[in-house]
């Protein structure tokens, strides 16, 4: 350690909000080269490494085969497919000398697809599996928890080229399979989730998430089923339409100062006949959407009143179109939308598109904006009164909703993704023409997946998963060295026997940091705690009557062992 490359910092650096992103950088792994960007030092790459060590040999281990392609790449293949545009401002676009367009790849479907055109031309060729352990860039627009939301990245993407879908369903449950040991070797704690496709395409999408409270991502799953998902891939069950002959004809209201859902229950309880709450009413949330390439255009989302539109979940159900709220702006230059008094009778004759939750069925009746300030319709019916342009998954999912799967109630947890895998299907190999010469002379297209596993994000995860008060605690997968062996003892002979041990243990094939540092003992043990090697090697005031203290960083054990079975009992202890 006194010539390592290291410098510990004892104060978390200002813009750390979560734990992983405080003691990365603390105990030296990371620094931050500039927003969202970061350098990885010694320990850091060691600890990256590894993680990429066990990627591999599972990748392997299924008969994918490594490439590296460039992370540079011309404009044209993402045209071809429309995600020059669909990608927006999250794409790094830049500009050779000769004026012509680049980017800095996000992922590379396009790459490996017009890689495998060129090489393939026979179903002899097929199937095949190729991946990539590569840096990937996108322009977050808030990088944000150091390593684990980044504008750079390692990432692993791997693509299943198949002759026909039955081909495609085996390469994508041999990536499920291959996802689980690397996770399980990686002794990260997760679940698997029904996702939602995006701007990938394709049908059949898994997410596998990292269980954690800083994760950005929200999933649910029934407890008396095995259904889980990723809210943003949560189907509502839609109620049975209900029969509206005989019901009495929608009025408009004077309900003074009830612009929010919380004021119009109020006076609807103080003023009609019965109960009501917020899911009685029915709110009308306008946005502006604006697909790839278009123009921007108004779109209105009703949600029953006791819930609120999850952008996400909006975002998700409209990809790739980009979605903003409307501004001031926009209200003044649409009159008919009154604020807080929104009502589908203005939108629909003013030929918004109107998109609602699939509870609004017909024959539910509604109490909603009658298009003028103060003024509310009572028993607006869906189906008699109004009639949306269709449904959309955008409002919240709340612990205690009904399982899609019909088995139960929802409970909620956060997560962080570490692994997304895709049956794309024919998407890309149709924006290329990629076709091979079948068993019957005839042409036949090619069907594709797409797998991706966040390595440099990984790191942060078991950083988030496995630390304490003191510091990090590596599982030994991926701990940057097996043993940190400490020198608390100014002693010669303890000195010398502590360099001994170190080297019989190097012998031995343990990698061991060894703390030759003139520093006080209470430095080097805090520095033992925070860097977090799984074994701690003590050489101290012991050492004269022929003992040494082993520790376990991740139980907190502590024991004395004797100088002569010490190189055997580490040994054991770094491998268990």
């Amino acid at each position: 350690m006194s010539t390592l490359f290291l410098r510990t910092l004892r104060d978390d650096p200002a813009d750390a909000e979560v734990p992983s992103h405080k003691l990365l950088v603390r105990a030296g792994y990371v620094r931050r080269a500039a927003p969202g960007v970061y350098s990885w030092l010694p320990l850091g790459l060691r600890v990256l490494r590894a993680v990429e060590t066990v990627v591999r040999e599972e990748m392997d281990a299924i008969g994918a085969q490594e490439i590296l392609l460039p992370a540079l790449l011309p404009r044209d293949a993402y045209e071809a497919t429309g995600r020059w545009t669909e990608y927006g401002d999250a794409l790094f676009r830049l500009k050779d000398r000769k004026g012509a367009d680049m980017l800095l790849g996000p992922t590379h479907e396009e790459i490996f697809t017009q890689l495998v055109k060129g090489e393939y031309s026979s179903y002899k060729d097929l199937p095949t599996i190729l991946y990539q352990i590569q840096t990937k860039y996108r322009d977050e627009e808030r990088p944000r928890a150091g390593i684990l939301r980044g504008r750079e990245f390692v990432m692993k993407d791997s693509y299943s080229f198949d002759l026909d879908d039955d081909g495609l369903k085996g390469s994508y449950a041999a990536h499920r399979e291959a996802y689980q040991k690397i996770f399980a070797r990686l002794g990260v704690e997760y679940v698997i989730v029904a996702a939602t496709s995006g701007a990938m395409g394709g049908s059949a999408s898994e997410e596998f998430l990292a269980v954690s409270e800083v994760g950005e991502d929200t999933y649910v799953r029934c407890v008396d089923s095995d259904y889980a998902a990723n809210v943003e891939a949560v189907v509502t069950p839609a109620p049975e339409s209900i029969p509206f002959d005989g019901l009495a004809p929608a009025q408009v209201h004077d309900t003074p100062g009830t612009p929010t859902i919380e004021s119009l229950v109020d006076w609807a309880n103080a003023t009609l006949d019965g109960q009501f709450g917020g899911s009685d009413t029915l709110k009308n949330v306008l946005v502006k959407v604006r697909e790839p390439g278009g123009e921007w255009q108004l779109t209105a989302v009703g949600v029953p009143g006791d819930r609120e539109v999850d952008f996400k979940r909006l975002e998700a159900s409209l990809e790739p179109a980009e979605v903003e709220l409307l501004t001031d702006e926009d209200f003044a230059a649409n009159p008919f939308l009154v604020k807080g008094y929104i009502g589908p009778k203005a939108l629909i004759a003013n030929e918004v598109r109107y998109l609602v939750d699939p509870r609004v069925v017909d024959g539910t009746s509604w109490i909603t904006g009658a298009d003028e300030p103060g003024r509310h319709y009572v028993g607006l019916v869906a189906g008699r009164d109004f009639t949306p342009d269709g449904t959309i998954e955008a409002a919240e999912v709340r612990e205690g909703d009904a399982s899609p799967d019909g088995k139960g109630t929802l409970v909620a947890a956060k997560g962080i993704e570490i692994g997304h895998i895709f049956q794309l299907g024919r998407k890309y190999t149709d924006a290329f023409d990629v076709d091979v010469l079948g068993e019957n002379g005839k042409p036949v297209r090619l069907t594709m997946g797409s797998y991706g596993v966040g390595v440099s994000r990984l790191v942060a995860v078991i950083a988030e998963q496995c630390h304490d008060e003191k510091g990090l605690r590596w599982p030994r997968a991926v701990a940057p060295f097996a043993v940190h062996l400490v020198i608390a003892n100014k002693d010669e002979a303890a000195v010398a026997g502590a360099q001994a041990l170190a080297a019989d243990l190097d012998a031995a094939g343990l990698s061991v940091l060894l703390d030759d540092r003139k520093a006080s003992p209470g430095v080097k043990f805090k520095d033992a705690e925070l860097l977090g090697m799984p074994v701690v090697v003590v050489v101290g005031r012991g050492y004269a009557g022929g003992t040494v203290e082993l520790r376990d960083r991740f139980t907190g054990e502590a024991s004395e062992i004797a100088v002569a079975d010490a190189v055997a009992t580490i040994i054991n202890a770094a491998r268990a």
